[in-house]
């Protein structure tokens, strides 16, 4: 029997609510496939590729040990261009993450112009876009297992 995967979740807590309800699909999906995972908080939705990255790097230096990675968090449209910066960068820095450095992550990070269109991707009885991720972070780290990137 193999082990269980062990993931880890870095949420931006920056609209709690909302995050919390990805949070909630995330480990209901986790808990029904058996893995288990460690959780972290950073202040926002810029800040989860580099707390991926030192994870990864612990991960590396044998500290820790991740199978893979599920960011979790909102970025809702205001009035100023900071919302494409944070948008764009914080998915840049994942796909990197994922692309170069070959990390298993769910990306779970909603890019939104409102509330409602937020609550409709992150409610666990509607998008659950938490459960997905946790999903699709899953699938990944089978793929890396597949190729004998992990064991």
């Amino acid at each position: 029997m193999s082990k269980p995967k062990h993931l880890l979740i870095v949420s931006s807590p920056y609209y709690e609510d909302i995050t919390n309800e990805l949070l909630k699909g995330a480990v209901a999906a986790l808990d029904k496939a058996g893995a288990t995972y460690d959780k972290i908080d950073v202040p926002g939705a810029f800040e989860i590729p580099a707390a991926i990255r030192f994870a990864a790097d612990a991960t590396e230096q044998g500290r820790v040990s991740y199978d893979g990675y599920i960011a979790l968090g909102c970025v809702i449209r205001g009035e100023t261009s900071h919302y494409d910066y944070v948008c764009e960068e914080s998915a840049r820095g994942l796909q990197q993450l994922a692309f170069k450095d070959r990390l298993a992550i769910g990306y779970g990070i909603l890019t939104v112009e409102n509330d409602d269109q937020a609550w409709a991707r992150a409610s666990v009885d509607g998008g659950n876009k938490g459960g997905y991720v946790a999903d699709t972070a899953l699938r990944m780290i089978e793929l890396k297992q597949k190729y004998g990137l992990i064991s």
